[in-house]
């Protein structure tokens, strides 16, 4: 899972990891749970790009406040 720096606390991602972890077994089967890997990178702010533009910490917490995409 990539996800762009400063966007999710430390408890954020552990819960990513949970329920990453429990969709994968819910498809996998739950023998295959210790076999199932999650890794949360991080990728450096304004490293991330959609449709050409960079995206930034700050744009995600805008869009996650409510601000339209591309608002920055």
């Amino acid at each position: 899972m990539k996800v762009i720096e400063g966007v999710f606390t430390a408890s954020q991602k552990a819960e990513i990891v949970q329920k990453l972890t429990e969709a994968m077994v819910g498809i996998e089967g739950k023998n295959l749970r210790s076999m199932t890997l999650v890794i949360v990178e991080e990728v450096k702010s304004g490293d991330w790009a959609v449709g050409g533009q960079p995206v930034t910490t700050a744009d995600v917490k805008a869009m996650a406040a409510g601000a339209p995409p591309g608002g920055s």
